[in-house]
């Protein structure tokens, strides 16, 4: 394990930061250090700037009754280029105000043009509703906001049609009720001179490729009605804003990123929990504390010190048990206290969600445990510390989750990132150069995703015929592609003019934005018949399996029945202790090679796949780890289309004891593969912005279509998101990390630290992690060697069976 280094104290504030983390590791267990490094972000001052020239007197004076008496340098900077028509993409950090940089030119457009109007998009309905709030409260003349969304009154929305000139609004309902019944919005889509899409950065992976389709089609029905809005979309910081701007919204963006906003100092610590000695998890592997159960345990010392504190917790249940244990601990020392701890999540009404930011804010309430629903844009200032229990699958978001600690330049505050029993964070705890002075990730998506495109088309065409100039929008060539198999398969006809939409119903209904297309499983409770949400069919197996647990806006719910034919599980309200996961069967199949490079005895692919899997038996889990039992099931097998990345090794590397060879005895190789490949899902994350539950995996000791041992890491999304050509891309460092995270285990022969995996179809058998090591350190020394110019490096061709 690192050392801890502690960076000397700089004033009284940044002191104040030390002591806390000094009282919260006085609290661990004699003999356990589980601080792996500790730095200390210094304090950045603003940087202001005057108003800009054209923004009416009336709209400084009301932003300067609101506490703006100027803008920092970027908002100004961004909104210039908003006001002059340049579209703009603002990515800078949390509580930077980004609001102020696109609410400058909207507000000041509509306080002297009334009937111009504007279109704002967030991904989540809570903070749709916290910047309408903010608009407002201005009170500016002539400015008319309203939210449109799911939970819009349906006599408010005749009212918000005819009248409102600013739109607060979301993807799926820009879907569902704008785009669909555009006509009913003409007078809305004619004046249309802003769209602003906020939070961008949370647009990636099937939902981010939806969207990025959706924009273009919003831009496709304003051009029928006249308009050419500016848009503004406001995101976290993340690599290459312009080229994101680009995929997503189909425009060149001008990227506006040198931060101009105060932050104060900021002590972050990188914790590992320990190992536990007295419970093992499958098949006797050693697990560590959860990164919820140090959680609570940290809250509870920081609410007796009297430090405001939120904690950022993975899950709604996992948010609520935090929640509950630090009231606990707490209750121990002061029962006075616990009250001051709580819990914040999405699903809850939106008056007890501004009682529990008001009251965080105020000081009532000390800590809160939340999951991501205030990560996104609410606003609350004061923090004396942040802890995040589990690595938030991206840089970006651990940075927005560590942000809204220390907001303003005389505000310090301590950050605890805490790991969880999980290979990627095992490696950042250990290596924290990757977790703080790398920059943050690219978001990934794939328009030409023809799962995606092929609905998006269809949505289009019945909101307007399809002509020939309209396919560039959406990509010239694969537009054609899904085109033409939309016209064979009946959806389209072609005439002379363009495409049209055969049906008699418009099809935005059946088209999940949020999903992969087709229709969708619904999840309905038993004893009310009522709609909880909907899954993908191609993840019904996995997530709504009978006996399944099923969370839904913090309830919890098992399956009682699954049935393909109807789409529809059926579930009933329970609280069981245990967890559920899957167990599967799994077979894949190379369609097509489209990039193949060949390093001695080690060759690297890039293609298209199927990827057939059953599920055949889930496990039942303590919150612990422990496994409880494990129950068979009798599912139909599933076929998926994806995209891959695979590599393959000789028998003579894998097997020979010559330099470079694995050295590996024939009944050690399909642990050794097994292993490397779970460690390779753990870690692909950390190259692209994906979950481990976006993705999958296949090894084999002799695969029928390479010949050779083979290990395949693929996206689990039909036509692929985008993850597996991000790690093709990114191989070498990938698997460099991956053996790095698996070396840096303290555990003597595989745990979820490093090899094993919670969604193994397999039971974590076989996995042999010293055999993981030599396959990787085979495959690297290969590619090394074929660079130095030691061996062939080979094609790159499209090819293969399709």
């Amino acid at each position: 394990m690192c050392q801890a280094r502690v960076v000397p104290q700089q004033d009284a504030d940044q002191e104040r930061a030390n002591e806390l983390l000094a009282r919260v590791l006085a609290g661990t267990p004699e003999g356990e250090n589980p601080v792996t490094h500790v730095r200390t972000l210094p304090a950045r001052p603003a940087r202001c700037v005057p108003w800009p020239s054209w923004v009416p007197e009336a709209v400084a004076r009301r932003f300067g009754e609101c506490g703006v008496a100027q803008p920092w340098s970027h908002q100004a900077e961004a909104a210039d280029h908003a006001w002059h028509g340049r579209h703009v993409i603002l990515s800078t950090g949390t509580a930077s105000g980004k609001s102020l940089a696109y609410q400058l030119p909207v507000l000041s457009l509509l306080t002297q043009q009334p009937k111009r109007t504007a279109l704002y998009l967030s991904p989540t309905k809570a903070l749709g509703n916290d910047q309408l709030r903010a608009a407002a409260a201005l009170e500016l003349t002539g400015v008319r906001a309203a939210t449109f969304d799911g939970d819009t009154p349906l006599e408010e929305r005749d009212w918000v049609r005819a009248h409102a000139n600013w739109v607060f609004t979301n993807p799926d309902m820009l879907h569902h009720g704008l785009l669909a019944a555009h006509a009913r919005w003409a007078r809305f889509f004619q004046r249309l001179a802003y769209v602003v899409v906020d939070e961008c950065h949370s647009y990636r992976g099937v939902f981010g490729s939806h969207v990025a389709l959706l924009l273009r089609r919003l831009r496709r029905v304003a051009a029928r009605y006249g308009a050419n809005p500016t848009f503004v979309l406001a995101s976290a910081t993340i690599a290459e804003p312009a080229e994101f701007a680009r995929r997503l919204a189909g425009l060149g963006c001008v990227p506006v990123v040198d931060d101009g906003s105060p932050r104060g100092p900021r002590t972050i610590a990188l914790w590992e929990p320990p190992l536990l000695r007295e419970i093992t998890g499958e098949n006797g592997a050693p697990i560590r504390r959860s990164a919820g159960a140090e959680a609570a345990r940290i809250m509870a010392d920081l609410v007796i010190e009297g430090a405001r504190t939120l904690a950022f917790v993975r899950s709604r249940r996992g948010a609520e048990l935090a929640s509950v244990s630090a009231r606990r601990m707490v209750a121990e020392v002061d029962p006075a206290l616990s009250k001051r701890a709580a819990a914040y999540r999405a699903g809850y009404l939106p008056e007890d969600r501004r009682k529990l930011e008001a009251a965080l804010m105020s000081g009532e309430l000390l800590a809160v445990a939340s999951t991501n629903a205030l990560e996104l844009g609410v606003d609350i200032s004061g923090l004396d510390a942040v802890l995040v229990a589990g690595y938030p699958g991206t840089r970006a978001s651990f940075w927005q989750q560590a942000g809204r600690a220390g907001r303003t330049a005389e505000e310090a505050a301590l950050v605890v990132f805490i790991a969880k029993d999980d290979p990627l964070d095992t490696y950042l705890v250990h290596h924290p150069e990757v977790m703080l002075d790398q920059p943050v990730e690219a978001a990934v998506l794939d328009p030409a995703n023809p799962y995606v495109l092929a609905p998006q088309l269809a949505c289009a065409a019945a909101e307007l015929p399809l002509r020939a100039e309209d396919l560039p929008i959406f990509g010239e060539a694969a537009a054609r592609d899904v085109v033409d198999e939309l016209v064979a398969d009946g959806v389209l006809r072609r005439r002379p003019s363009g495409w049209y939409w055969t049906g008699r119903d418009r099809p935005h209904h059946e088209v999940s934005i949020r999903g992969s297309g087709g229709e969708q499983v619904a999840v309905v409770e038993s004893e009310t018949a009522r709609l909880l949400g909907t899954v993908d069919p191609s993840a019904a197996c996995a997530t709504v399996h009978p006996g399944a647990v099923y969370y839904h806006q913090g309830e919890t719910y098992v399956v009682d029945e699954l049935d393909f034919d109807e789409r529809l599980a059926l579930v009933h309200a329970e609280e069981p202790e245990w967890t559920t996961s899957p167990r599967d069967v799994i077979d894949i199949e190379v369609l097509q090679t489209d990039e193949k490079a060949v390093y001695g005895g080690v060759t690297v692919c890039l293609g298209r796949v199927a990827v057939t899997s059953q599920v055949v038996s889930y496990l039942r889990r303590l919150p612990s780890g422990e496994v409880l039992d494990q129950t068979p099931l009798d599912l139909p097998a599933q076929t998926l289309h994806t995209r891959a990345v695979w590599y393959t090794i000789s028998d003579a590397l894998l097997c020979g004891r010559e330099p470079g060879g694995a050295g590996l005895e024939p009944a050690r190789v399909p642990g050794s593969l097994h292993a490397a490949e779970h460690a390779a899902i753990g870690l692909l994350p950390l190259f692209a912005t994906c979950d481990r539950w976006d993705i999958g995996g296949v090894s084999t000791a002799l695969h029928a279509d390479t010949g050779e041992a083979t290990v395949f890491v693929h996206d689990g999304h039909p036509g692929g998101a985008g993850f597996a050509e991000r790690g093709h891309a990114a191989l070498v460092p990938w698997l460099a990390a991956t053996r790095e995270a698996i070396v840096s285990c303290e555990c003597s022969t595989g745990c979820p630290s490093c090899v094993q995996s919670p969604k193994c179809g397999n039971g974590n058998e076989p996995l042999d992690k010293a055999g993981a090591v030599a396959v990787l350190d085979t495959v690297l020394g290969a590619i090394s060697r074929a660079d130095r110019g030691e061996g062939t490096r080979g094609e790159s061709a499209h090819h293969g069976r399709r």
